[in-house]
């Protein structure tokens, strides 16, 4: 098997490390959302803010979800325990550990795709109460051919992190482009005959694409995608102590885009598509901050921590706090600079006119001032993960859906579907000064305790 992330000390040397992972992964990020820009456009062309575009991306909220609460949360609660169980038991354990992990993983996402196509015409229309009742058919078969892009994503994000854990960051990181390449082909070749079928069968080929492409990396590596559960060993039942933890904080997170599109859809039709556009210019400068930052930082503080290297932790949470708060102002002030030919470079062709991109430029504007409170949070996050103290980002998952509905009542009256993007942005903003009042703390009595043995 590879070598594992090997042993690491306060220096220089391991923020060039963890500089060259976050670049690796940023410039993959870049490149994968630049192939996901030409997606939007392909698809805002074809089909612009109609009510065909606004059913597919309700029927695509759900599995999407479904993917960040079981199979994320699966690959968090996992690599802090997976470089234990490799540097103290060996490589076989680890694979062993890997093995049942995705067995577990697959179980739950199998169960709970089984029952939400069984409870999908019960709570679509508690999502999008106000789609006609043709539209609302519509979303719901949708749903159903989107379905099993929740196994193929779970996979594919386990299989990417643990490729993280092997230093190996840029190809994962990649792996997503084929997810776009075949939705723009399917659009393209097929739009006019299948009109959103073809969006929706493409995605489903696409994922498939990338998930074999993630397993075939991952057994370069030496690990193999054997689904094979080799009982409740000490490090199973950690991983399954955390994992309940983090899934149950992403269930409580993730309500909280449930809570936006279901309050986007009682306003003007059209609003649902500008919400989820202005999002994705957004996420661009989040992948490259707080995503490729985040995926860098998480096997470095997971081997920290398993060394008790205290003094390495604090080093690496103010350095790169610094770094991020940084460049992510930067780039905020550059985004909301340029929002409005941003989202007419990239968008206003076809059906998607010059009203079309005012709405979704303002909703960018807001959106963005969410980004430097995000990317130095989830710094902090990962530190907490790696520490275990999953329960902490549950109670912070708990108050912010609390806020962003409160938020949302109140905003959207006054701002419409901007509104919206106010309340998140404002959520995030407690995200960061809770997270950060949390690692300070619970890396302080790590070291006061290691003082006192």
């Amino acid at each position: 098997m590879a070598s594992s992330v090997q042993s690491i000390r306060p220096s220089k040397n391991l923020d060039a490390r963890i500089l060259r992972a976050a670049a690796a992964v940023s410039v993959a990020g870049v490149l994968v959302k630049l192939a996901g820009t030409v997606k939007e456009m392909t698809v805002a062309g074809v089909y612009g803010r109609s009510d065909a575009m606004d059913a597919y991306l309700a029927a695509a909220l759900v599995p999407g979800l479904l993917v960040n609460l079981f199979g994320e949360s699966m690959n968090q609660a996992l690599i802090p325990t997976l470089v234990r169980v490799r540097e103290q038991e060996g490589a076989g354990r680890a694979q062993e550990l890997f093995s049942s992990a995705m067995v577990w993983m697959c179980m739950w996402l199998g169960v709970v795709s089984c029952a939400m196509s069984l409870c999908a015409r019960g709570i679509f229309p508690l999502l999008v109460s106000h789609f006609s009742p043709a539209k609302l058919a519509l979303s719901i078969h949708l749903f159903y051919v989107l379905l099993p892009t929740v196994l193929l994503g779970g996979i594919a994000a386990n299989c990417a992190a643990v490729l993280n854990v092997q230093d190996r960051f840029a190809l994962p990181a990649l792996a997503p482009a084929a997810i776009s390449a075949v939705t723009i082909a399917g659009v393209l070749l097929f739009g006019a005959r299948a009109g959103i079928w073809a969006m929706a069968w493409a995605t489903l080929a696409g994922s498939a694409l990338c998930a074999a492409m993630l397993a075939g990396m991952l057994s370069g590596q030496g690990y193999r995608l054997r689904l094979w559960w080799y009982g409740r060993t000490q490090g199973m039942r950690e991983v399954a102590r955390q994992y309940r933890s983090v899934m149950l904080s992403g269930v409580v997170a993730s309500g909280g885009l449930l809570v936006d599109q279901a309050m986007a859809a009682t306003l003007p039709a059209g609003s649902i598509s500008a919400l989820v556009y202005a999002s994705r210019f957004v996420s661009v400068i989040l992948v490259m901050l707080a995503g490729a930052l985040s995926s860098a930082l998480a096997p470095y503080f997971a081997r920290l921590v398993a060394e008790n290297n205290w003094v390495a932790c604090r080093r690496v949470l103010h350095t790169w706090v610094r770094i991020a708060a940084t460049a992510s102002v930067a780039v905020t002030l550059l985004l909301i600079f340029f929002s409005h030919s941003l989202v007419r470079m990239a968008l206003q062709r076809g059906a998607f006119g010059s009203g079309d991109t005012a709405v979704v430029s303002a909703v960018v504007r807001i959106y963005a001032l969410q980004i430097p409170f995000f990317a130095v949070s989830r710094i902090f996050y990962r530190f907490l993960l790696a520490m275990r103290r999953a329960n902490l980002i549950l109670g912070c998952g708990t108050m912010n859906l609390v806020l962003d509905v409160a938020l949302n009542l109140v905003l959207m009256r006054w701002m419409g579907v901007a509104g919206i993007a106010l309340a998140t942005s404002l959520w995030t903003v407690v995200t960061f000064l809770f997270l950060g009042f949390w690692a300070r703390k619970v890396l302080a009595k790590a070291e006061a305790d290691s003082v006192l043995l």
